[in-house]
Order: C-alpha cells, then structure tokens, then sequence
C-alpha cells in the first residue's frame, strides 16, 4: 500500500526523520514556558501548513486554541483529524471559526475574547498562479498585504505576547507579485514591532501540500490522467510535519523583527519532473514522455485499457513569474547560522520607514478603486518601493497549462 509520508521522506526530502526535532527537543522547556496554558489564534488554520502548526504547537497545551479559516470543510476536517488522533490534546476551550478574518464578525468575536498571548496568521495567495490579470492581482494584494493590515491595527489593540504569520522564499529577490507581495508583508509587520514582538519564515515548497503541483500528481493519477509540470524549476522541500515544526520554532524561540529559513543546499533541491517518475514508478508504471499536453492526453486513454505506461509530458517553463531556482536571503540581508542547528535567522531587520509603506498602501488601494486599473500598473507601483523586484513576464499563466 502506498505510504506518501513514507515516499517524501525516501525520494523528496531524502530525510528519515524531522530536520527540526533536535531544536525542538534542545527548547521544548522554553517552548512549553511560552504556550503552557496561553490563548492561541490559529488564522488560516485549516491549511496544509496551519494545521500543521496546531499540531506541532498542541503537544505544549496551550489553554485555548481558536480556528479561523474561509474552507468550512476543511475546518470540519481539521478537528475530526484532531480529535481522532491518539494521544493528541486540544483544550477545552477549543473553537473553530469558518469566518474570514478581514470580516466584521471575526473583530467581534477578537474584542469579545479582548485579544490572544499568540497569534499565528497563515491565510495568503500562495501561489504564483494568482497574478492572471487585474483581478487576480487585487485579490491576492488585499489577502496578503490589505486586509493583514486590518489585523496589525486590530491586534495593536489588544497587543499579542508573540505574533507570526508565513512568508515565503520568493520575496528574497522576487520575480514575481506574489512574492512581491509578501516581502512587502515583511515589511508591513515590521511596522508594528514597536506595539509587539513579530516573526516570520521564509519557507521551502511544502511537498504534497494543498493545492501544490505534486498533489495535483496524486489527484490525475487517482483519475488517470496525464502528469505535466516543468523540467528545469529547482526547488527546496520540506514535510507537511516540518512546516508546523519551523512556525513553531520561528514563533516562540524568534526575537522582534526576525525571519527564520531552513538550512538547506543547494544540492538538495529538485526538479518536478523527478518527483512525478519517481512516484510513477514506485506506483508500479513506466514512464512514457510525450511532446506536448494533448499528446499526453491522448495516451492516457490507455491507462483504462490497463496499460502500465503512464503518459507524462515535462517540459521548460515558460510561465510568468517563475524562478530558476529558490534562494531564502537576498544579498543585503544578515544571518545568524549558528543559533539553531537547523534553522537560519535573517537578523538586523529594522523598522521600516512607515512614510513609505503607507504611501504605498494608498497607491495600491487608488489603483484598486479605479475601473482602468491594469495588472501592469500594480507591477510598476510594485517596483517603485521594491528596487530588487524584477517581474518576469511572460503573458501565459499556469492555468493555461495542464
């Protein structure tokens, strides 16, 4: 029977266990110090990787756990998972919220409950697929930089001991809005490091995640259709599991204003297309390359006839924003690599100049409120307050791919 735990920790991380356990062991008694006992806000909780966090975060039994996420069915799923879990606490004072956190009624229920001690926010766009036009683009800016903004004002008033949302490791350097977007969330925190302690990572592609290409290989090879995906995209893995584990650490070991990434090489990056052969072929079937989509298409008529070559067309990228490869620091950032035994920090972060970030809030929310609005319009506002963004424009998104 196929293990997918046991398949990422073989052929996509190549790990046998957590890299993150022996930082989490060396601190669990500062760990269980800060969470012992304290309310928690988990937004986004219903996600691959704040469901993850939840579960690395229950073990040091914290007195409240409220949910909040839009996916009410993954939301049903996340405490049927908890509660079905053997040896898995979760309080008494245990809520999940299908509500959305920019909405009148989350307020209500936060000043009601007068605040948290901790607040983790993993609702974000993150996908690179989510910049297709004007309103994609809008879409994706007031999740990841507008409507956080309502929650740091919100939370300003009833002020959080510790406060972490996710980044992303396409905002060192970006090419692309989304990560664009989220370096500027970086910074957007940042500027509130004065009312209370902000943290953030910067993450390598969590495998099998929702929504994540290699998922999408499980979901065809459940209907039988075709993998696709690009040969030359290098990218950094980690576990569903190390995901909540580095949220985690950065959350409740990070000081002010730090950004936490995983110590990885450059050596243990991979293609997509080695992650979909290799699960073909451990799922029994050969690989059979094809030129384009409808080829690939075409062939995987076969499969339902029974045969074991399976259909698969790799190809180069040629969509917008996508980068070569994934990289956690840009150039002018500071490291601390010794601290953690896994664990990078970017240190040194100062606050940042509130003048220019609310000029640029205002720019993106004018923009917003025109009806000639253009995609390349936010590009530019983009790269005005972001010198090392570099959109990559191609004029074809992902979702016109297979």
């Amino acid at each position: 029977m196929f293990n997918l735990d046991q398949f990422i920790s073989e052929y996509v991380t190549k790990r046998k266990s957590a890299m993150f356990l022996k930082d989490i062991d060396n601190n669990k008694e500062i760990i269980h110090a800060n969470v012992n006992a304290k309310s928690v806000l988990v937004i986004g909780g219903a996600g691959s990787i704040g469901s993850s966090f939840i579960k690395s975060i229950l073990p040091f039994h914290p007195g409240t756990l409220v949910v909040v996420d839009t996916n009410e069915n993954a939301l049903a799923e996340l405490s049927r998972d908890l509660r079905s879990t053997e040896g898995m606490f979760v309080p008494g004072d245990y809520l999940p919220y299908p509500m959305d956190f920019a909405s009148p009624v989350f307020e209500k229920m936060f000043r009601h409950r007068k605040g948290f001690d901790i607040v983790a926010n993993f609702s974000a766009h993150k996908h690179v697929r989510s910049e297709k036009d004007i309103y994609s683009v809008e879409a994706l800016i007031r999740n990841n930089i507008l409507n956080a903004g309502i929650l740091l004002r919100l939370l300003a008033e009833f002020p959080p001991q510790e406060y972490f949302c996710v980044s992303t490791d396409k905002a060192a350097n970006p090419v692309n809005i989304m990560g664009a977007s989220k370096r500027i969330m970086e910074d957007l925190i940042f500027s509130f490091s004065d009312r209370f302690p902000v943290k953030t990572a910067r993450f390598a592609n969590v495998a099998f995640s929702n929504g994540s290409l290699p998922a999408g290989f499980l979901a065809r090879m459940s209907k039988q259709q075709p993998l696709s995906g690009p040969a030359d995209v290098r990218r950094y893995f980690v576990s569903l599991e190390e995901s909540g584990q580095i949220c985690l650490l950065a959350a409740m070991l990070g000081k002010n204003r730090e950004i936490f990434f995983p110590k990885l090489g450059q050596e243990e990056m991979m293609t997509f297309d080695e992650i979909g052969k290799k699960l073909l072929e451990v799922s029994g079937y050969k690989v059979l390359e094809c030129e384009t989509d409808e080829e690939a298409i075409s062939k995987a008529r076969e499969l339902k006839k029974g045969s074991n070559l399976y259909p698969v067309h790799f190809s180069k990228s040629d969509t917008s924003g996508e980068k070569a490869f994934e990289e956690f620091v840009a150039d002018n950032e500071e490291t601390d690599m010794l601290r953690f035994s896994s664990l990078g920090v970017i240190t040194g972060k100062e606050i940042p100049d509130r003048g220019r970030l609310e000029e640029l809030l205002m720019n993106l929310r004018t923009v917003f409120d025109s009806d000639k609005s253009s995609k390349e319009e936010i590009v530019r506002i983009l790269e005005g307050y972001l010198p090392n963004f570099k959109h990559i424009e191609t004029g074809r998104s992902l979702d016109g791919k297979m």
